[in-house]
């Protein structure tokens, strides 16, 4: 149980940029943010190698970034991943799978995204984005998928953290997203897989424009 506080907690410090890309870590070091004893926070640490947030280095670990090439590599797996939960989900709607409750706090969310994006609150966007990703997935009722998702991620947020600007067209992200909450109350499996997918490479190409135009 200790291990998992640790582990839930490292990588809270790590996903809020108090542990940015390329920060070093020790056990010592960690143990006593956490006021913890070492041997927990040794087998988070292991946890969140295996991760792949954070890579051995010497006495410690390192907060993994991920190259533009395989940051790439991850939003193309996230895409089929998030096409996969979005078909599931509307699926699953279509046959009456889902309680009117869940579909109302999809839409909430979707809601409250789009105000904090909107008016630049850019810690708030990505939290409540995060969460809008993972009431779908949530929806989609497969496990392992959303075991998959959340490990990508979470390597995506690290490696983008650092470098996030306001999006250029915050109402086309918040379109996006209610569009693919239409699919998936509607229960119209191809058309929110492909919106889902069409969504997660578009945000890398505008993310990528963004930070190009910021530099």
């Amino acid at each position: 149980m200790q291990t998992d506080v640790a582990c839930s907690r490292l990588r809270e410090l790590i996903l809020d940029g108090s542990y940015p890309p390329g920060a070093r870590l020790t056990e010592m070091e960690a143990a006593a943010t956490l006021e913890m004893s070492r041997t927990p926070v040794r087998e988070a640490l292991r946890m969140l190698a295996a991760d792949g947030l954070v890579r051995p280095a010497g006495r410690g670990v390192v907060v993994v970034a991920l190259e533009a090439d395989d940051l790439d590599e991850a939003y193309q797996v996230r895409a089929a991943l998030e096409a996969l939960t979005a078909e599931l989900a509307a699926a699953r709607q279509r046959e009456g799978r889902i309680a009117p409750a869940d579909l109302r706090a999809l839409r909430e969310v979707a809601t409250l995204t789009a105000t904090a994006t909107a008016e630049g609150r850019l810690a708030d966007a990505v939290r409540l984005n995060r969460r809008f990703h993972r009431t779908i997935a949530e929806l989609a009722g497969n496990a392992m998928a959303l075991r998959a998702l959340e490990r990508i991620w979470d390597q995506i947020q690290v490696s983008t953290l650092h470098s996030l600007v306001p999006p250029s067209r915050p109402a086309h992200v918040s379109a996006q997203h209610e569009r693919l909450v239409t699919a998936i109350a509607g229960g119209r499996p191809e058309d929110a897989g492909a919106i889902a997918r069409a969504h997660v490479l578009d945000t890398r190409t505008t993310t990528r424009r963004d930070k190009e135009d910021h530099a």
